[in-house]
């Protein structure tokens, strides 16, 4: 009998403090590190290029097993090392944590090395790399500090152990406490190495109060705390954007070529994560993406584009690396993302949608605004002259179009979403553009219902199923109690569902051929429709399935194998945590037993 290929997972985690991401493998090496911003050049980028990709790591000598987890309730990141000669720990964070009225969040790598029994030999090693690694950082050292210079660039190393060892990658016996800090720019200040356990204290601190702060139910509570976490650093302080991933061209699967640049916000997904931290109560990272997407409609009078990059920058320019070999071996790497150019009408639907909460939830003081019918009228304007065109769809087509019925859905429901601003604000002649719209928008979505099949096509001039009119159903264009609905969810599941539950986006050729692997956050989509329709049961049963989908630190991909239950595309991804914490928040709000007793 053959053997089975073992299942492909990420075996790394990420920690971060909302001006970076940093990669953490589970040898101890820093496998990816953009810095400054999440779409900067790598510093450490090994996940793409074992040669040029630099190195950060603290590994042994000799063979070793080792094990990886969060201290319980933060993005604090531990690593621990079994070796012939003992086990160490090593202790990975950002900082983060109040100081002096605001959040004190430098870019900082902090790893704190410490022996847990015998004297295990180790080697440390700090190689920097530029330019997706095409440059060297220069060094210089002193007793305890390694200063990294490339043009105008540095970085700085920071230790209580001589250098010399650590220039040298020289052997080293752990009998005591290292603390290493990397720094971006300048050294700050403090704190420095000195401190380094009163810092990782404060930002452990900050992280389990954070916690405690969020409104997460019983269900599934620790898949969901761990999601939020990751979603939480996922999102740029300074501008509030929310990045879809940290990471650019690991693959959807072996050889597809779909190997994308995530490190952008797309305005698609707007109304999916503001609906998550809406779920959880995380009103402040609400507060600033919407405002994100507010400066974003504001800044571009035209059309407004998918994504942006996260200071609003509307030119992402596509571009490969050829000289980086790609996560083992799959090519081409890309930097930018060439869907800027896509025309993706759902994306002024999805705008007014996610500003909605600023004007339906009391605890925001609306009545102070001024400019809400402007803004309101402003992207009316724009769902009006887009409603009738072929767009891209939300799969962003690169050489396709259509009129597709996600697209309109997501006009109907801005024009919904604006219809309940204008009752609040009082404007009448908002409400009445508004409906008439929402109908317009409606009617072409029925352009898209195939009587035979009792079921919604992708589009008005095809006939293939699509996961993304799951959302008819969630979004409450459909019924969820109606036959319609019910009828249209079975389709769905006939053509695109796997025996595990798992969702295909599409089965239909694209730009790249037939998809490969099924897409996560469509499969919670799937389980938020089953607990809709009433059919919970089905819905705990499926939720509980896509949880193995993760690696060992509850983390998920984008994309996962039917046949062998792999991890594929970009990782993180954001929206597949915000699908969880979604799908988990649906089936807490329709069960009629104790929630303690799932």
């Amino acid at each position: 009998m053959q053997n089975k290929l073992p299942r492909h997972t990420y075996d790394h985690g990420i920690i971060g403090n909302c001006a970076y991401i940093a990669h953490i493998a589970n040898d101890t090496s820093v496998c990816w590190l953009c810095w400054p911003d999440f779409d900067s050049s790598f510093v450490f980028g090994s996940l793409l290029d074992r040669s040029k990709g630099g190195d950060f790591s603290i590994l042994p000598l000799g063979e070793f097993k080792t094990t990886q987890y969060y201290i319980e309730n933060t993005n604090v990141l531990c690593t621990e090392i079994t070796t012939s000669d003992g086990k160490y720990r090593v202790t990975d964070f950002a900082p983060r944590y109040k100081k002096e009225g605001d959040y004190y969040r430098p870019r900082s790598l902090y790893r704190i090395i410490e022996p847990l029994h015998g004297t295990p030999k180790i080697k440390i090693t700090c190689q920097p790399r530029g330019k997706y690694g095409r440059e060297t950082f220069r060094s210089m050292a002193s007793e305890h500090f390694i200063d990294y210079r490339l043009k105008s660039e540095r970085l700085v190393l920071e230790s209580n152990i001589p250098m010399a060892s650590v220039v040298d990658s020289a052997e080293i016996t752990l009998d005591k406490k290292i603390v290493l800090a990397l720094h971006y720019g300048e050294k700050p200040v403090e704190p420095g190495f000195e401190k380094a356990e009163q810092c990782l204290r404060s930002t452990i601190a900050y992280w389990r109060s954070w916690t405690k702060h969020a409104t997460i139910s019983p269900f599934a509570q620790e898949l969901v705390i761990r999601s939020a976490l990751a979603l939480k650093i996922h999102q740029f302080e300074d501008t509030g954007a929310i990045i879809a991933a940290s990471t650019t061209s690991l693959p959807e699967y072996p050889g597809s070529g779909r190997n994308w640049d995530y490190r952008f916000c797309w305005l698609r997904d707007s109304y999916y994560v503001v609906t998550a931290l809406n779920h959880i109560g995380q009103f402040e990272e609400m507060e600033m993406y919407a405002q994100y997407i507010h400066r974003i409609s504001q800044l571009n009078p035209q059309r407004l584009q998918p994504l942006y990059s996260i200071h609003g920058e509307a030119k992402l320019k596509e571009s490969q690396l050829d000289h980086l070999e790609g996560y083992q071996g799959n090519k081409p790497v890309r930097i930018g993302n060439q869907a800027y150019e896509h025309i993706q009408n759902d994306v002024h639907g999805q705008a007014m949608i996610a500003l909605l909460p600023l004007y339906t939830d009391h605890r925001y003081v609306f009545r102070e605004r001024t400019d809400t019918g402007l803004w309101v009228n402003f992207i009316l304007d724009k769902i009006e002259a887009t409603i009738h065109e072929k767009d891209a769809g939300i799969w962003e087509f690169r050489d396709i179009a259509n009129r597709h019925c996600y697209s309109n859905l997501f006009q109907w429901a801005g024009c919904a979403a604006a219809i309940k601003i204008g009752h609040t604000i009082g404007k009448p002649a908002i409400v009445q553009r508004a409906k008439k719209l929402m109908k317009i928008a409606a009617d072409y979505i029925e352009d898209c219902y195939d009587p035979d099949k009792k079921a919604y096509h992708h589009a008005a001039e095809g006939n293939s199923m699509d996961a993304s009119t799951l959302q008819l159903i969630m979004m409450n264009y459909l019924d969820p109690n109606s036959q319609k609905a019910k009828d249209h969810l079975s389709a769905l599941e006939k053509t695109l569902k796997t025996p595990e539950g798992l969702f295909y986006r599409y089965k239909y050729p694209d730009d790249f051929g037939k998809p490969k692997s099924t897409f996560l956050i469509c499969a919670f989509w799937y389980v938020e429709a089953l607990a809709c329709v009433g059919r919970l049961d089905e819905a705990i049963e499926t939720f509980h399935r896509l949880s193995t989908y993760s690696n060992e630190l509850m983390l998920f991909s984008e994309d996962v194998t039917e046949s062998d239950g792999s991890q594929w595309g970009n990782f993180p991804q954001a929206y597949s945590h915000v699908g969880l914490v979604n799908a988990a928040y649906r089936i807490s709000m329709k069960l009629d037993k104790p929630l303690f007793l799932y």
